[in-house]
């Protein structure tokens, strides 16, 4: 309780934080978390870790330093109803519906201009809905001092996250010199940015020591974004104007009519690896992305034999598996290193060494019309 409540009074001191904005992206589809993920009920939507969905994860995570009413949480038009039930204590209005899947420069910039609309002082916290963390005070502390950092017009600031190994599925980040030191936290000037290298060269970046991998996670002024929009992007920067003109995110005709014809681009190919005045604070935060079931098994707590499953089920010499079947009883006899989830409609099979790849047979459902499986 003391800790809490230090942590509160300390984020009534700081300016920075009085101005923050949470802009959290729940619009994914979270295709590798097939049967369960779905369409209607994504990624984000489930409970593969600990206590909640990961997108009640993701709010709770910052509820020390952002309230709820600078909470903004953008969906899509599915999820919108689902989203806005699950917390109740967030504006409806700050739960906004995309109506199409744009990526994430259009995500931001539309946010940008509603934060900019209600405080010409708007920082923007920019947070991925669908990851696990689980140093919480270190992420509140590194979020602490990105708030800092990037308080000043111009910088903008990336949670940078010390790797565990050579991903190629990640981007980089190539760290020059030390700037600061805030909160604790050190904040390195960014050099580049590098979108998912290839094996050798990953292992290179993590044997070098001067990377650390791109999660996703930014923080800057809705003034600094905008600005780097209008200079790097400037079609996309006169169509995010005119919406913001026509009632931007509190008129979903506006956006309906609007939004569908801003280019999809994530915000690391329009601005990242383009814009001047990038730092990074060091984050060594237990960050998974749960890219896959087989992260969803490294994150979960296993039996005797290393096998992730139900009360309701029964192992029999099998080792390394990862059950979910909510209804049925499964048993499983000399089997390892499987991937087994049922659903009402469907039974996924895979080798955990292979779940990386259930996207891509979720995309060969879509090509042949199972419509009703998606």
């Amino acid at each position: 309780m003391a800790s809490t409540y230090m942590l509160k009074k300390s984020t009534q001191r700081d300016p920075t934080l009085r101005h923050a904005y949470a802009v959290i992206m729940a619009g994914g589809s979270g295709t590798r978390f097939w049967p369960l993920s779905r369409r209607e009920h994504p990624k984000q939507l489930l409970t593969l870790f600990g206590k909640g969905t990961l997108l009640e994860q993701t709010v709770k995570r910052i509820r020390g330093l952002i309230p709820a009413e600078r909470t903004y949480l953008l969906t899509n038009e599915l999820l919108r109803d689902k989203v806005q039930r699950s917390f109740p204590d967030i504006p409806p209005n700050q739960v906004v519906a995309e109506p199409a899947a744009r990526n994430t420069a259009p995500t931001i910039g539309l946010a940008a201009h509603e934060i900019l609309r209600r405080d010409p002082d708007g920082l923007m916290v920019v947070l991925p809905s669908d990851h696990v963390i689980r140093k919480l005070g270190v992420f509140q502390r590194c979020l602490r001092a990105a708030c800092q950092f990037g308080w000043t017009e111009g910088r903008s600031v990336v949670l940078g996250l010390k790797p565990t190994g050579p991903h190629t599925g990640y981007g980089y980040v190539r760290l020059g010199a030390k700037e600061d030191r805030l909160n604790g936290q050190e904040v390195f000037r960014v050099m580049r940015f590098t979108e998912k290298p290839p094996l050798a060269t990953a292992r290179r970046y993590v044997a070098s020591g001067r990377y650390l991998w791109n999660g996703g996670m930014f923080v800057w002024r809705a003034s600094t974004v905008l600005r780097n929009f209008e200079k790097h992007q400037p079609e996309m920067a006169r169509g995010l104007a005119e919406i913001a003109a026509a009632g931007g995110i509190r008129s979903q005709e506006t956006l309906r009519r609007l939004y569908p014809r801003l280019e999809k681009i994530s915000v690391d190919f329009a601005l990242m690896e383009k814009i001047s005045g990038v730092y990074a604070v060091g984050a060594d935060i237990g960050w998974s992305d749960v890219g896959s079931w087989s992260v969803a098994y490294d994150l979960n707590p296993k039996d005797g034999d290393g096998n992730v499953r139900p009360r309701h089920s029964f192992c029999l010499d099998s080792e390394g598996n990862m059950i979910v079947s909510p209804r049925k009883f499964v048993v499983t006899v000399g089997v390892q290193g499987l991937i087994i989830v049922e659903t009402d409609d469907a039974l996924l099979v895979c080798a955990r060494e292979h779940s990386q790849d259930v996207g891509k047979a979720v995309q060969e459902l879509d090509a042949q019309g199972h419509d009703e499986l998606l």
